[in-house]
């Protein structure tokens, strides 16, 4: 029987059984440059927190390719000493610094505040909580830093009651939009998201499968915390093999929210100082009329996604809307107005107000954003060009003016032409 088997010794097993496989959670290369690519732009030599980082998979590609110097932490030390050796085979001795330490108590003088440009957690952050891990951690970011945390998430609104009753009982999963509104309830905004495909979990899966199998439970001197861990482990595997299809791991882009501006939906009390801010911030009063066309209308209008960002004084700085259209048959969101005061324009006045507002879309369990807007600055909340998904204007516009983001790539990406609602015009 396992039943009263201490936590230390279930612990110490699951290690042992991990011991020199490849990978310690569902992961790739791939992904992890994927992911390298939606965290920058970086100083030329980033200083990385790599968090959890077993044998350092993703550590050595991070000092490597990146050319970071990280400090990777995990409490397990034959993971750190396996790091040390494949660091110094590959020469990236000088670049990775092991930790033995707790990601749950990263105090002291190894751990200052603004010390990383990049926290990177692959498959780790549940030991301490998605949430905690968001809230605790950007306090080690410098300015303009990011973190990469990925979890495991349901991707199905009704799991079936074998696949629930074994996540609640090893970590108790939320859906996307959950998972999303618990990181920006901790303070950030959601620069990406990208759910990892099911190549990362084979990865993992195959080599730990292969060890379980070969494992013989009967033979002398096994300890009662490996018969658990193999137990478990098995449980883990046959849980997946049946009902994969509903949970993945979706890994989280995020930056501290600017402390500078609050943000929050328009209320009533707005609607003259949005008008006054969008009229002011263009040449004529268009874009304000198209506002006023938009919020009549009932199919177009969806309460909550209109947002202001307040100054200081909580006058409306800036304001950012989205408003139902479609792609082809699917529904998406417009992008349109964005506008930012004059008196706040190149303060982040905008810019917060535009993550604040695709927060909420990704929040609502939206999928896909659609606007047309400057290529140089609508990229740096992620859209790219919408032809590269096959999504085209009504209307003739250059190529990498019209821009598509796309929010939650567990759905079909919808294909076809743009139909904005009527008070657009086109």
């Amino acid at each position: 029987m396992t039943d009263h088997i201490d936590d230390a010794s279930r612990t110490e097993a699951f290690f042992t059984l991990h011991h020199r496989l490849p990978r310690q959670s569902p992961g790739s290369d791939a992904t992890t440059r994927r992911l390298l690519d939606l965290t920058g732009p970086f100083p030329d030599r980033p200083r990385v927190l790599d968090l959890g980082c077993g044998p350092g998979r993703a550590t050595l590609l991070l000092a490597a390719e990146a050319g970071a110097e990280v400090t990777a932490v995990d409490l397990h030390q034959p993971f750190l000493d396996e790091l040390r050796e494949a660091a110094g085979a590959r020469g990236l001795g000088d670049r990775i610094r092991t930790v033995r330490a707790d990601m749950g108590d990263l105090t002291g003088p190894g751990f200052p505040p603004g010390s990383f440009d990049l926290i990177w957690a692959e498959g780790s952050a549940y030991c301490i909580g998605f949430a905690t891990a968001v809230r605790d951690w950007q306090r080690l970011l410098a300015p303009g830093g990011a973190m990469m945390i990925s979890e495991c998430v349901w991707t199905t609104d009704a799991p079936s009651a074998v696949a629930r009753d074994f996540w609640d009982r090893n970590g108790s999963l939320r859906t996307l939009p959950e998972t999303t509104a618990a990181a920006v309830a901790a303070g950030c905004t959601v620069s990406a998201v990208l759910l990892q495909p099911d190549s990362d979990w084979d990865t993992y899966y195959v080599p730990l499968a292969e060890r379980v199998e070969s494992a013989d439970p009967a033979a002398p001197g096994m300890s009662p915390g490996m018969e658990w861990a193999l137990a478990a482990t098995r449980e883990e595997l046959a849980v997946r093999r049946e009902y994969g299809g509903e949970y993945g791991y979706a890994a989280y882009v995020l930056r501290p929210a600017d402390p500078r501006w609050t943000t929050r939906p328009e209320t009533a009390a707005d609607r003259e100082a949005v008008h006054a801010v969008t009229s002011a911030a263009f040449p004529t009063r268009d874009e304000a009329d198209l506002v006023d066309a938009l919020r009549a209308d009932a199919d177009a209008w969806l309460p909550g996604l209109s947002y202001v960002a307040e100054a200081p004084d909580g006058s409306v700085a800036a304001y950012a809307l989205l408003t139902r259209c479609r792609v082809g048959d699917a529904p998406a969101l417009a992008l349109a107005p964005v506008a930012t005061s004059p008196a706040h324009q190149r303060q982040g006045a905008g810019q917060a107000v535009v993550r604040a507002v695709l927060d909420e879309a990704r929040v609502r369990g939206e999928a896909l954003v659609v606007v047309l807007g400057h290529p140089d600055y609508y990229p740096r909340f992620g859209f790219g060009p919408a032809s590269r998904h096959g999504i085209r204007p009504g209307f003739e516009v250059p190529d990498e003016a019209m821009m598509a983001l796309v929010l939650d790539d567990s759905v079909p990406v919808p294909v076809g032409m743009i139909r904005y609602p009527a008070a657009f015009g086109v």
